[in-house]
């Protein structure tokens, strides 16, 4: 199949004080999330200049990108656009069509299945094609990736990585802990075609396992962060800080998390990891370290090459998990029923 460009699509972030509270605004429409906790949030961003690194990451990672597919032989300019904040998604497509585009593949910055992970970048994609209209260009999603062997081998190096951080006397002691954003339960508990329930949280489960395997380790914890929703609404539980609280108490000397459920550093990741989580681990005197997210490592903008490869040349996908055939959307086809 012949296609014309690469639209690389994200969740956007802040990039100075003035954008965070509408940023913020644009990420909570129409969840019901209380003032209050925006107000908390907006302090979470303030914290660091009102500037979150997202929207930096993803430029270094298109460049990174573009390298990797002209050293494939690859041309496919790519085009940048985001969710929820600046260079939003309709205006990117809207810049496509007047490039001349007319069929594109598209990256989304998410592993996983799930509405947040897969269903909503479909919805933005559609969003964008009808603010454009007849000129906009076709547009082709890439497959999820959580089980492809380079995510898995970049999270593995980076935790390996993180337990090299750690001091000798504690580093065989310490307990190994997976994070991802949480859910409501509600999001999370919709049957998939095959009948079982939680997309996305078995996928990450099942990341989480391919990882601390190919690590070499044998017992790891998937635990949540970053919920935002009304106190009443159960979510994704337990929450990462509550947890590192909890292995404490059992005795456990130091921990290693790795947000497994984020590509790059949302704002999510250095608050509610390197802020809370590494703040209450000193306050018990637990040793912490923090492994790296997988958008750095150079494995990530190879792994983005093969999932375009296998549009443009039918290369074969690489996969670790059977949970891939079990009816989650691959290789841009439709959504299976009852997917997401």
């Amino acid at each position: 199949m012949s296609f014309d460009a690469l639209l690389f699509l994200s969740f956007g972030g802040p990039e100075g004080p003035e954008d965070v509270r509408p940023f913020l605004e644009n990420v909570t429409r129409g969840r019901g999330v209380p003032p209050e906790r925006l107000d908390e949030v907006a302090e979470h961003y303030h914290h660091f200049g009102g500037v979150s690194p997202i929207n930096r990451l993803n430029r270094d990672l298109i460049s990174a990108l573009e390298s990797e597919l002209a050293a494939a032989g690859l041309e496919l300019p790519v085009y940048f656009g985001n969710r929820n904040w600046h260079p939003m998604v309709e205006d990117t497509v809207a810049r496509m069509a007047d490039d001349g585009v007319r069929r594109a593949l598209v990256f989304a910055t998410s592993a996983w299945g799930g509405y947040s992970g897969c269903k909503q970048y479909h919805e933005d994609i559609a969003r964008a094609r009808a603010a454009v209209g007849e000129r906009a260009p076709e547009l082709v999603k890439l497959r999820q990736f959580y089980d492809h062997p380079l995510f898995v081998a970049a999270n593995a190096d980076a935790v390996r990585r993180a337990f090299a951080e750690l001091g000798p006397e504690v580093r065989d002691e310490a307990r190994l802990v997976f994070t991802a954003h949480s859910v409501p339960l509600r999001a999370d508990d919709m049957e998939g075609a095959d009948g079982r329930p939680q997309w996305y949280s078995r996928q990450v489960a099942e990341a989480s396992r391919l990882v601390a395997e190919e690590a070499g380790l044998d017992t790891h914890d998937v635990v949540w962060q970053s919920r935002s929703g009304p106190p009443q609404v159960p979510w994704l539980e337990p929450d990462v800080v509550d947890h590192v609280e909890e292995l404490h108490d059992k005795g456990t000397r130091a921990v290693v998390v790795a947000p497994i459920g984020f590509v790059s550093d949302h704002l999510e990741v250095i608050w509610d990891l390197d802020n809370e989580a590494r703040d209450k681990a000193a306050e018990l005197g637990m040793g912490f370290a923090r492994a790296d997210t997988a958008g750095t490592d150079p494995r990530f903008p190879k792994m983005i090459t093969e999932l375009i490869a296998e549009h443009v040349s039918g290369q074969a996908p690489r996969k670790l998990s059977l949970l891939a055939a079990a009816g989650c959307s691959a290789n841009g086809e439709p959504c299976a029923p009852g997917c997401c």
